[in-house]
């Protein structure tokens, strides 16, 4: 299968990183370290090939591709070599990024967007296009009524104002477009009735929210162990440090709450309580892509003796996210040639807070993953 994939954000640091990492992985310069769907365990048979994925996207940012790695090279998020012998190959990609549309009303927007897609594949000769979102945090969508069913939102994109939000704006044109989608953000994306009613009409799959890299990811896999050991766990508070342009956006109120409520379900999920708590976000834009966590856990064990556990982590946002992007679009388009259609629950594994209602730990998450992409192999 020859196929696309449409970032939106194609020139922030994750949609800039994925490319760089996918084209070195066309070329043979680099290993899949960190690519998911080339575990050992997992069937890839059905997924297309790293070499024959092509790259296009929408950003309202003018900063070409190779400048944009040039400057990731310089903060240590890709190998500065790497960024040099792709810098031709960059340079083609370049030609596929258009800048985001604007229309008199948000139904000629999407249109406009379904439109650069559509015309991405056929340049390009693909048979499917995936659309993945790496864009900024969104503050939480407010309910609407045309949100409801997709009659209303169809009459309603065609009046002025705007009624959602440029997540599921996105969402909308991918669907239009033919297209799956996956949400790698917070945002509300395909969140909403109408945009499901939408995909089941068109037949397509969809995936999301807020891609699952590192602090979560360890939640993940160590509330399991609290729970299996039936310890009681009295409080789970986190810190998280970041800068580059995805702390910068969450220095704003409404999306810094959108993800750290993304951040937080997870516990609730697996333990089956909510312990006291929060997470907090802060700006620091010294430390660009990279990611500093601190979280203290205290909790209770046999005659109510009082411990703790903390852990810090730190890690390069973007090179984490990265091949997640990479794999996530691999699957979802298999799953579209498979005519796999709505919420593509067993990729909860990638996820913060997932679609349906699925299982958080870490582990159950794998072995539905493992199922399913073994399934693909089988059609």
């Amino acid at each position: 299968m020859r196929a696309g994939i449409w970032l939106i954000g194609a020139r922030g640091s994750v949609a800039t990183t994925s490319v760089v990492g996918g084209l070195a992985l066309r070329a043979g310069l680099t290993s899949p370290v960190g690519c998911v769907t080339a575990h050992p365990a997992l069937n890839p048979a059905a997924l297309p090939g790293f070499g024959n994925l092509v790259f296009g996207g929408h950003d309202v940012d003018t900063v070409a591709l190779p400048k944009k790695a040039e400057q990731l090279a310089a903060a240590g998020v890709v190998p500065a070599l790497l960024a040099q012998t792709l810098e031709a190959d960059l340079a083609e990609v370049e030609t596929d990024l258009r800048p985001a549309p604007a229309g008199a009303t948000q139904a000629e927007t999407a249109q406009a967007i379904a439109d650069d897609i559509m015309a991405f594949g056929t340049r390009h000769d693909l048979d499917r296009v995936v659309v993945i979102n790496v864009a900024s945090t969104e503050p939480a969508a407010q309910p609407h009524p045309a949100h409801t069913s997709l009659g209303a939102l169809t009459a309603a994109l065609a009046a002025p104002g705007n009624v959602l939000p440029p997540s599921s704006l996105y969402a909308y044109a991918a669907f239009t477009a033919g297209c799956s989608y996956v949400d790698f953000t917070p945002s509300t994306g395909a969140r909403l009735p109408a945009l499901t009613e939408l995909a089941a009409e068109r037949g397509l799959p969809y995936a999301g929210h807020d891609g699952k890299t590192g602090e979560t990811l360890l939640k993940s896999v160590l509330a399991p162990m609290f729970a299996m050991r039936n310890l009681a766990v009295r409080s789970w508070s986190g810190v998280n440090l970041l800068g580059g342009g995805d702390g910068a956006s969450l220095a704003e109120p409404g999306a810094n709450a959108a993800k750290s409520l993304s951040k937080q379900r997870v516990l609730r999920e697996i333990l089956g309580y909510a312990p006291d708590g929060g997470t907090r976000i802060d700006y620091v834009a010294d430390i660009g892509d990279y990611k500093t966590a601190w979280d203290l856990i205290t909790f209770a064990g046999f005659l109510g003796t009082a411990m703790r556990l903390q852990f810090t982590w730190q890690g390069c946002d973007s090179a984490l996210a990265a091949p997640l992007v990479l794999d996530l679009a691999r699957i979802t388009l298999a799953a579209q040639e498979a005519g796999h259609a709505g919420p593509l629950t067993p990729l909860a594994f990638f996820f913060k807070d997932p679609l349906g209602d699925v299982d958080h730990a870490l582990h159950a998450q794998w072995e539905a993953l493992r199922a399913f992409l073994a399934g693909l192999g089988g059609r």
